[in-house]
C-alpha cells in the first residue's frame, strides 16, 4: 500500500470538473484507489463519492492506493492535485 497526504490548493476546491478529471485519472490504474479526508474514506474512482466529501481549498486529503501500480497511481494523482487541476 502506498499513500501521500496533500492539501487542496485550488480556489474552488474539488468541484465537478476536477472531480471528473481525478476519477478519469484514477480509473486508468489497476490498483484500488481511495481518498481519505475529514474522517471518511471513499473510492477515488467514484465521482459521486468524491463530490459527497465537499473538498474545499485547504482540506488535507490522503490518496491511498493498493495494487500492482499503486506507487505510480499515488504519484500521478498527487501531481494532479498539486497542478490545481490546471485551473489556475
Amino acid at each position: 500500500m502506498t499513500q501521500e497526504t496533500i492539501t487542496i490548493e485550488n480556489k474552488t476546491g474539488i468541484h465537478a470538473r476536477p472531480a471528473s478529471v481525478f476519477v478519469q485519472t484514477a480509473t486508468k490504474f489497476k490498483s484500488k484507489v481511495q481518498i481519505k479526508a475529514k474522517g471518511k474514506t471513499v473510492d477515488a474512482k467514484s465521482i459521486l463519492m468524491i463530490m459527497s466529501m465537499g473538498l474545499v481549498k485547504g482540506t488535507e486529503i490522503t490518496i491511498v492506493a493498493d495494487g500492482p501500480d499503486e506507487a505510480e497511481a499515488v504519484k500521478t494523482l498527487k501531481e494532479l492535485v498539486e497542478s490545481k487541476f490546471g485551473e489556475e
